[in-house]
């Protein structure tokens, strides 16, 4: 049986989110990867909230790559959430492999002091 990109994807988004959980303490640092942007938010799981959230349509300025542009949304992440108190949290690639544009978020947001 043939199974789709995105099928596929979304099986394994599912398989991550029935191991892990964000709490207020240590939320889940959620990623979307659309085709011009990337987007991560802190989750708290229990309450239902998104306690911060940054794109790179609003972290960037000008035309720069998009896997500098992940680092850039990474660091203002992590900023953001060191404000409000947040130092350790749970990362939730979404199904998408660890690589290019995720990976270079995650590690983005490791520079800028975020534990996981």
């Amino acid at each position: 049986m043939a199974v789709s990109k995105s099928e596929r994807r979304l099986r394994i988004k599912r398989s991550i989110r029935s191991k892990i959980s964000g709490t207020a303490q240590r939320p889940r640092l959620s990623v979307f990867r659309s085709n011009k942007n990337i987007y991560a938010q802190l989750i708290d799981d229990l309450a239902g909230k998104t306690i911060v959230s940054v794109s790179s349509a609003t972290a960037t300025e000008g035309n720069i790559a998009k896997t500098e542009a992940s680092v850039a949304v990474g660091k203002a992440l992590a900023t953001k959430a060191q404000e409000q108190g947040i130092t350790e949290v749970v990362f939730d690639r979404s199904g998408y492999l660890y690589h290019g544009r995720v990976k270079s978020l995650a590690e983005g947001a490791r520079e800028a002091g975020l534990k996981f």
